[in-house]
């Protein structure tokens, strides 16, 4: 096939569901490296421990988890997605989406890892708060951002509602570490020792200014 005949394929509509499945794969796979290698990086500055060599593992398995399990998710996905479309006679219902998704969920982050509980849990905080009630007009967007030409414009929360969100979130996982720091997930559990104990804690002015302990 030379190079117009492969564009006339990619072009095709008839494959572009098809090849949808592979661009989100695609899509998954490097948005996972473009998120969790610097928060991978910076966590392994701040707390890891052991040499060079045992951070950069570290972080290796970590970015590859992420973005692997991203790419599956996508993928898998888009594929429930298309096989319902067809067994519904080309048509989409509303309830196709979160079946793809229950499904997808389970099967790629299912499984309780360090990361898959940082996504699950990033997700969790999304859905309880779109629950929040919205304000009046949608969030700005520069002429490049996808919201800018989207059919559907997200919506800030209400100010006072939002207010009263944060200051019921930290007020529980304040008590939270306090009380029952067993249930906070290990990575937010890390950072708020850094926070909020190892602060109260120095030997000299080095390790009160420049380094923490």
């Amino acid at each position: 096939m030379d190079l117009s005949g492969f564009e006339n394929f990619i072009l095709n509509p008839a494959f572009h569901d098809y090849l949808a499945i592979l661009k989100g794969a695609r899509n998954g796979f490097v948005y996972g490296v473009k998120v969790r290698f610097p928060h991978a990086l910076v966590m392994s500055i701040l707390f890891g421990r052991g040499d060079v060599k045992t951070r950069f593992k570290i972080i290796y398995r970590a970015t590859k988890q992420h973005a692997l399990n991203l790419a599956k998710f996508v993928s898998l996905y888009k594929t429930l997605l298309l096989l319902q479309k067809k067994a519904n006679g080309g048509k989409e219902r509303s309830a196709d989406t979160f079946i793809a998704g229950l499904i997808g969920g389970f099967l790629v982050f299912g499984e309780r890892t360090a990361v898959n509980e940082q996504i699950v849990l990033y997700v969790i905080a999304r859905v309880v708060a779109s629950f929040i009630p919205r304000a009046g007009s949608p969030y700005s967007a520069s002429p490049q951002s996808p919201r800018a030409t989207s059919s559907v414009k997200p919506i800030p929360p209400n100010s006072q509602y939002f207010a009263v969100l944060a200051a019921v979130s930290w007020g529980a996982v304040m008590w939270l570490f306090k009380e029952r720091g067993e249930t906070i997930q290990p990575g937010m559990f890390n950072s708020m020792t850094y926070l909020y104990r190892d602060s109260e804690v120095w030997k000299n002015l080095k390790t009160l200014l420049w380094h923490n302990t």
